[in-house]
């Protein structure tokens, strides 16, 4: 996020805005892992990984929690579907330290760790389940959240199959140079969407992207304000879902 758009996420209400402009990529590939809230790793649409192993997950885990210990996880890695969030915990942070350095490496974008593994879970009050565990299989769907817009509708707009909808790309013109912009697309970055709005239609509905669906959602509730109807997609545009055809500048 820029100081720009920063500034505009004040505009929208938020109150303790700073800006780290080397981004969650410069902090990975520093070595720190990110870290899920409470409430993320209880309610969050996510894969939850318990890397214990042995008796360890029966006498005590995270509720939704799949047990693939460490030494399973490189040949489950095919199991857990790519664009799915996916949390991790054990009772050991080399473990889980390494299992999230071996998903990142294997391409996945979205790894974090519950805070204090499952000791600090515990100790924070988490909620907790015991007694057998009857499958370890993976059921994971993407649910859209308030003001998404599906992947497959996405697709369609920048095809040009829903003619009635104006695609905004919301990241900025370098960004754009070095990768390309989709087709029937406009770019209006995101910290100049307030000063360009005479240039957006109200009588079509308005789908908006960025890199991964951050500075979209900002995006999105910038145009919400002004009364338009807006969705907003949630997902890195490098991941090969989104299969959408891109033009050079």
């Amino acid at each position: 996020m820029s100081t720009s758009n920063a500034g505009l996420a004040k505009k929208l209400g938020y109150t303790n805005v700073r800006a780290f402009l080397a981004g969650e990529p410069a902090w990975s590939e520093e070595g720190y892992p990110v870290y899920a809230s409470n409430t993320f790793v209880d309610k969050g649409n996510i894969v939850l990984i318990d890397l214990r192993k042995g008796e360890a997950p029966v006498n005590g885990r995270i509720p939704r929690s799949v047990q693939i210990h460490y030494e399973q996880l490189e040949e489950r890695m095919d199991d857990i579907p790519r664009n799915a969030p996916v949390t991790l915990y054990s009772d050991n942070m080399t473990e889980v330290t390494d299992a999230y350095e071996d998903l990142k490496a294997e391409g996945f974008k979205t790894v974090s760790l519950v805070n204090g593994n499952y000791q600090g879970w515990v100790a924070s009050g988490g909620k907790v389940e015991t007694g057998p565990i009857f499958s370890n299989e993976i059921k994971w769907v993407r649910i859209l959240g308030k003001g998404e817009v599906s992947v497959e509708e996405f697709r369609k707009a920048v095809k040009g199959d829903l003619p009635d909808t104006f695609v905004i790309d919301a990241r900025t013109p370098e960004e754009i140079k070095e990768l390309g912009i989709f087709t029937n697309t406009v770019n209006i970055p995101l910290d100049e969407i307030p000063k360009r709005m005479n240039e957006i239609p109200k009588d079509k509905r308005v789908f908006i992207h960025c890199s991964t669906g951050a500075r979209a959602d900002l995006a999105y509730r910038e145009l919400i304000e002004n009364d338009y109807d807006v969705k907003f997609l949630l997902l890195n545009i490098s991941d090969p879902e989104c299969d959408c055809p891109i033009i050079m500048p």
